[in-house]
């Protein structure tokens, strides 16, 4: 018996055979070794209430725990199959055994079989593409930051976020080291050390592309405006974070 969460993904864009998954909630269920009980009405109702939050927002599968797809996929993927057409089936291998990342591999069901015969289903893998919004991107890289750390002995776990600044300048070092590796590969290539890449050569032309051309003195004038905008901004938060704090102290002296 097993009481692993199962997830339902929603929201679904197709464009071109691309399914956006942006949402999701758990629904328990038992394993046994011949079925599978979930809790259905739970799940329909937890669905309604995430309806009204994200109205445009449907069901379009399903994914659990684990590295690889159980005997009893195949059934959970049939009462998905009555919910939405063609479900996706994710699976999230939580355990990082033999690699920092968490693996995310997604399944679409094909059917196999003969007509008026036996038929079966097939699990076929499909490209999973993951994107992040730049918030979401400055919290993992945090996390990350604080289990290096702990892992480390350095300090007990606990990170504080860095300041925008502090950000910058981190970045910077970051994207030195990149433009480093990127420079080095393409001095081994012309070397002859190491094999021409077709992907990673359209890829750098494309880089190499996006960038405007201007002048170093254009770039300084561009660079220094946007830090001097960047502190701005800066400035007026740290103002209005202390006016809001004398303000709610001064509210607590006038009440009391």
């Amino acid at each position: 018996m097993s009481m692993q969460s199962r997830i339902i993904g929603m929201k679904r864009t197709v464009e071109k055979g691309v399914v956006e998954v942006t949402n999701c909630f758990c629904v328990p269920h038992k394993e046994y070794e011949d079925q599978v009980d979930a809790e259905l009405n739970y799940a329909m109702d937890l669905y309604e209430l995430n309806r009204r939050v994200n109205p445009q927002e449907n069901i379009v599968g399903w994914w659990a725990t684990g590295n690889e797809v159980t005997n009893h996929s195949f059934v959970i993927h049939e009462y998905y199959a009555r919910e939405c057409n063609n479900p996706i089936h994710l699976t999230v291998d939580t355990t990082l055994e033999g690699t920092t990342r968490m693996g995310i591999r997604a399944y679409v069901c094909v059917r196999l079989g003969v007509p008026n015969g036996n038929t079966g289903c097939m699990f076929t893998p499909a490209k999973v593409q993951v994107q992040c919004y730049d918030p979401e991107v400055i919290g993992l890289q945090l996390c990350a930051k604080t289990i290096a750390q702990a892992q480390s002995g350095k300090t007990s776990g606990i990170v504080e976020p860095m300041m925008d600044l502090a950000q910058i300048a981190e970045a910077s070092s970051k994207l030195a080291s990149m433009l480093d590796g990127v420079l080095q590969y393409v001095d081994d290539v012309l070397a002859g050390k190491t094999l021409p890449d077709n992907q990673v050569g359209r890829a750098l032309l494309d880089m190499v592309n996006s960038v405007p051309k201007m002048s170093s003195d254009q770039f300084d004038n561009m660079f220094n405006s946007n830090v001097k905008d960047l502190l701005m901004v800066v400035a007026l938060s740290q103002l209005i974070k202390v006016q809001l704090q004398l303000n709610e102290k001064l509210t607590l002296l006038t009440t009391s």
